[in-house]
């Protein structure tokens, strides 16, 4: 019953979004000023022609910070992502998680970001216990509530509205154990203050099926950042999950995760890159694992 009327409530969510977005997109876009515009040809026109002025138009109209390591940023972006993870298991394994469930993220329409999530693949490297083999499809929509770029405010408050798919081989879904699709609701947010900035998620993760095993999770994630000589960004991360039911109820766990990402750095065209790490850190007795790494790249076009 409880799936049922929270699947209700997000189509009801799903179609508002659409009627406030179909409202709201002019049928072109152009960076020329009105009195410009009425005497000469518009930019563009057409959806796929007007699709980079729509991006530095939405972009344009928000803080200019880095996308933290692992927290998912408030900003919307236009990229492709690889992720690379070590994580150091309490028996002495090592897991390998290849692509951390990153891939594409696109601006398709304005104040509006999509990504599409391509299923990582784990390497349980001598663990028996363990099956190698990929993990789920995800999906996630962004809708950009408020925002003002470095001159105006430097804030920003999205909404985000998280889908995965049970494609997970044995047990590398995003819940293990079962076999669940899952639904993650998030608030996301961000303030800058002149170089330092503080981008936060929370959001809670919702199986659709086999309640009782899987359980409710409350995922919340808040990283601090600094511009440093303009292209460096050090920075240290929260990471929180706290387990409300199922097989971890009432169980919490946090990572401190300090990083560093560098970029952007132009690449070819409009393509720029970036690259970062950080390497997580266990503070409460809940854990699996302990002491993992993170690569980050990402090619922002």
């Amino acid at each position: 019953m409880r799936i049922f009327k929270f699947a209700s409530f997000s189509a009801a969510c799903v179609l508002s979004l659409a009627s406030t977005l179909l409202a709201q997109e002019p049928a072109s876009i152009s960076t020329q000023s009105p009195a410009t515009q009425s005497a000469a040809q518009p930019v563009c026109e057409g959806y796929f022609a007007c699709w980079f002025n729509r991006v530095d138009k939405t972009q344009s109209e928000q803080p200019h910070w880095i996308t933290p390591v692992a927290t998912t940023t408030p900003r919307l972006e236009e990229e492709v992502r690889y992720d690379q993870m070590w994580l150091q298991h309490t028996d002495g394994y090592t897991w390998y998680n290849y692509d951390g469930a990153k891939g594409i993220e696109l601006i398709p329409w304005y104040k509006t970001e999509i990504i599409i999530q391509a299923p990582p693949y784990y390497v349980y490297h001598g663990d028996p216990s363990e099956h190698d083999g990929a993990g789920d499809i995800q999906f996630l929509v962004k809708y950009r509530l408020l925002s003002r770029n470095e001159k105006h405010g430097n804030y920003i408050l999205t909404a985000f509205l998280g889908w995965s798919l049970p494609t997970g081989s044995y047990s590398n879904g995003v819940v293990t154990g079962a076999n669940s699709a899952t639904i993650t609701p998030t608030i996301a947010y961000g303030k800058g203050f002149h170089n330092l900035d503080l981008q936060g998620t929370f959001g809670v993760q919702i199986p659709t099926n086999h309640e009782q095993a899987n359980g409710t999770n409350y995922v919340f994630n808040n990283t601090l950042q600094y511009r440093f000589i303009k292209k460096l960004w050090p920075e240290v991360e929260f990471n929180t999950t706290h387990y409300f039911d199922g097989e971890h109820a009432g169980k919490t766990l946090n990572y401190v995760t300090p990083g560093i990402v560098a970029g952007r750095f132009k690449f070819v065209g409009r393509v720029g890159m970036t690259v970062g790490g950080g390497f997580q850190i266990a503070t409460t007795s809940f854990y699996r694992n302990n002491h993992n790494g993170i690569l980050t790249i990402r090619f922002p076009f």
